[in-house]
């Protein structure tokens, strides 16, 4: 109990440390810098960056924490994105005054210069950050070489969707649309790679709802992330299976078009921790035949090093977000192998999505969405 004490407290520390060093670099150049520390503006600049540091916190645990408040998450999410782009921007800015300075070129007309600057970037960055996560997403068409493939699955069409995180925001028409994308594709098969939803069943069905609709000849494959652990996994593997998704709960299936099989398996997120749940991969291909390609569904890509012992052909991710806002991605890459696109690990292939929907701040800043098709063939 003590050391969870002594833990937590740390955590705590740390995040309170963090935040307030992205309150702080703002402040110094968009403040403290402009107005030479006195006068109106770095009284209520200073005010707001104070309210801002004391809110955001509070914010987000109402929104995440038990009382699950959609308000509250949204208010702190959207704080959360602005400030990661204010600050980012202020680095950059703070670095770009330190090099004028170092050129002789200061004053408090530099500094005013480079705030402004910062601002409009900023504005600008939020705006076409907002429109690009709330708009359907565009359409990657990749073909890939899987060795083993018949010549009856030639060109298969592999439909991915992952990522989607429908949450306190409302979007059901957002769903809608993009399962009239991804029925417009023609799809042989869909799998959805997880983080499904932040929240209950009870809450959030209506906006899953309409993936019911999606059309897929070979079937439409669910499985769990990161994010459903934060809930009640099983109940979205039950909902998902009652709207006639097959959830791949370490678990696999075989499809066949045209004399040609193919394996498509499943496994848990790297992090579930529910009873009875967690990633077994010699359990989702059990029973499968050694001579079938196997496609597999596993929500983070650092799962593949699994993946590479197995043998698995492919292997079809999410999780990153492409870094959803930039430049998070570098952040992103600290813990994982890809961030986006085909890359290749020894004798297996991954395809890492950028993500369907957004997690927290609804902001893409130049990590646009995206749906997926993967076309299959044969390695000649």
């Amino acid at each position: 109990m003590e050391r969870e004490i002594v833990g937590s407290a740390v955590v705590l520390i740390v995040v309170v440390l963090v935040v307030a060093v992205m309150f702080a670099v703002p402040w110094w150049v968009l403040v403290a810098a402009p107005t030479g520390r006195s006068g109106r503006l770095y009284r209520v600049g200073s005010g707001i960056c104070v309210a801002g540091f004391l809110g955001l916190p509070v914010a987000m645990f109402l929104g995440h924490g038990p009382a699950q408040s959609d308000l509250a998450s949204i208010v702190g999410d959207m704080l959360l994105g602005v400030l990661w782009v204010v600050f980012v921007w202020s680095v950059i800015g703070a670095v770009v005054r330190g090099g004028l300075s170092v050129a002789g070129v200061k004053g408090l007309g530099v500094s005013r210069g480079v705030a402004l600057a910062v601002v409009v970037i900023s504005v600008g960055l939020t705006g076409y950050g907002v429109y690009e996560a709330r708009r359907v997403p565009q359409v990657e068409t990749v073909d890939i070489a899987i060795p083993g493939l018949a010549e009856g699955l030639d060109g298969l069409r592999v439909v991915v969707l992952t990522d989607t995180h429908f949450a306190a925001i409302d979007r059901e028409g957002w769903s809608r649309e993009v399962v009239e994308v991804v029925n417009a594709q023609r799809p042989d098969l869909v799998g959805l790679a997880g983080d499904l939803v932040d929240g209950s069943v009870e809450r959030r069905r209506d906006q899953v709802a309409p993936l019911a609709d999606v059309r897929a000849p070979l079937g439409r494959f669910y499985i769990t992330g990161n994010h459903e652990y934060l809930d009640d996994a099983q109940s979205w593997i039950d909902y998902m299976a009652s709207i006639g998704w097959q959830p791949l709960h370490n678990a696999h299936r075989t499809v066949e078009r045209d004399g040609g099989r193919l394996v498509v398996a499943g496994i848990d997120d790297a992090t579930a921790d529910a009873p009875g749940h967690g990633p077994d991969l010699p359990a989702a291909l059990a029973g499968t035949d050694p001579d079938l390609p196997v496609v597999l569904l596993a929500h983070q890509p650092k799962q593949v090093t699994d993946a590479v012992a197995a043998g698995v052909e492919l292997q079809i991710s999410g999780h990153t977000h492409g870094g959803q806002i930039w430049p998070f991605n570098y952040l992103v890459r600290l813990d994982q192998p890809v961030v986006s696109g085909l890359s290749r690990h020894t004798n297996t292939q991954l395809y890492t999505s950028r993500g369907t929907g957004y997690w927290g701040p609804p902001m893409r800043v130049f990590a646009p969405s995206e749906i997926t098709v993967l076309v299959l063939h044969p390695q000649r």
